[in-house]
C-alpha cells in the first residue's frame, strides 16, 4: 500500500491568507516611507494592499477572492498602464517585499523562497512592461497566473 504525500500549494506553505494580508500591509507601510516608491503609491486606495494580498495569494494557489470578488488579471494589468515604472522602481519594490517577508518570517526554505522570488521577479517585470503601455495587451477574460513550486518539485522538508 502506497501513501502519496499531498504537496501543499505555495499559499498553504506560506500560512494562508492572514500571512499574505499581513505581508502586504507591512510591505506597503515601507513603500509609503520609501523615497523612490512613495510618489508612485501615495495616492493608492486604502484597500490597495488588501487587493494585492488577495491577488498574490490566488496566484500562489489560494482562494479566488481576487478574481471572483475584486477584479481580474486584466484589471490588475490595467492598473499599471501609463505609470511608466522604471527598473529602479521594480528593483526597490522587490527588495522591500523580500525584506518584509524576512521580517515577518515567511518560510525561508530554499524551495519556497525560490518560487516566491521567481514570481515576484516575473510579476514586477511584467508590471514594468505594461506600465509603458496605454492599452491592455490581453483579452478581458485572460486567466489569472498560477504559480507553483517550479523545478524544485515541492517544499523542503528535512
Amino acid at each position: 500500500m502506497t501513501s502519496e504525500k499531498k504537496i501543499p500549494t505555495l499559499y498553504e506553505w506560506a500560512g494562508g491568507m492572514p500571512v499574505f494580508e499581513k505581508l502586504m500591509n507591512a510591505f506597503y507601510d515601507k513603500v509609503l516611507q520609501d523615497e523612490l516608491l512613495a510618489p508612485v503609491f501615495r495616492h493608492m486606495s486604502p484597500a490597495h494592499q488588501l487587493h494585492v494580498a488577495h491577488f498574490i495569494a490566488e496566484v500562489f494557489g489560494g482562494p479566488k477572492m481576487y478574481s471572483e470578488e475584486e477584479g481580474s488579471h486584466f484589471r490588475m494589468i490595467q492598473k499599471h498602464l501609463g505609470k511608466h515604472l522604471t527598473e529602479q522602481h521594480r528593483k526597490r519594490w522587490v527588495q522591500l517585499l523580500i525584506e518584509t517577508a524576512d521580517t515577518l518570517n515567511l518560510p525561508d526554505d530554499p524551495e519556497f523562497r525560490s518560487a516566491f522570488v521567481a514570481y515576484i521577479e516575473w510579476g514586477t517585470r511584467i508590471a514594468v512592461i505594461n506600465s509603458q503601455e496605454t492599452e491592455v495587451p490581453l483579452k478581458p477574460d485572460e486567466p489569472m497566473p498560477k504559480w507553483g513550486w517550479g523545478e524544485p518539485g515541492g517544499p523542503y522538508i528535512p
